[in-house]
């Protein structure tokens, strides 16, 4: 198996955005997301966003996508459904790179909707670099139905995630923008049941 080293970016969202009570202060904690001359701005539906002064995303007409870089919560210590048995490491590998895959899938389904900002391989003056990660994953399973009787299984959540996205200029490589948003899926009741 391949040892990742994950960059600073996800370890600071690892450590910081598992909860702002954690922070000394409000103050200290802008300081850190904002350490290379970003500024926290107020974008709707996002947890925390911090920009450059004065950029724009307007010159931008095409999207590089970097490979999602993922990091499981370091708490999380999941088991096989329905034991004890803890979940091994070829098996969480294969959660790693199968959401990796997904979520870079969809940012560029996202993206290239409607032919909005195509996205590219190579780097150039109207091409945007995505940088994502995921930090503190958790993922939560009800457990497997064995035998014949019927069986019911319950989950208040799917698990959570913190997305990290920076974005940076693909020639430059100066960063423009940094956003954080935590998610958690939440189920009011996931139900299975076998028949007998």
């Amino acid at each position: 198996m391949k040892t990742q080293v994950l960059p600073s970016a996800v370890l600071l969202a690892a450590a910081l955005v598992a909860g702002a009570a954690h922070a000394a202060s409000q103050a200290e904690f802008d300081a850190r997301m904002s350490h290379d001359g970003l500024q926290r701005v107020n974008v709707r539906g996002i947890s925390l966003a911090y920009v450059r002064p004065g950029a724009t995303l307007a010159g931008y007409k095409r999207v590089k996508i970097d490979p999602v870089e993922v990091a499981f919560h370091k708490n999380w210590n999941p088991t096989r459904p329905g034991s004890r048995i803890p979940i091994g490491a070829a098996d969480r590998e294969e959660i790693r790179s199968g959401l990796a895959k997904l979520v870079r899938d969809q940012f560029a389904k996202a993206l290239d909707e409607k032919g909005r900002y195509p996205v590219v391989n190579e780097s150039g003056p109207d091409v945007l670099r995505l940088k994502p990660y995921i930090a503190n994953l958790v993922v939560n399973a009800p457990a497997a139905i064995s035998g014949g009787a019927p069986s019911h299984s319950f989950t208040m959540s799917a698990g959570e995630m913190t997305l990290l996205l920076e974005l940076y200029d693909s020639e430059s490589g100066q960063i423009i923008a940094r956003v954080v948003d935590r998610r958690e899926g939440r189920t009011n009741q996931m139900a299975t049941m076998a028949s007998g």
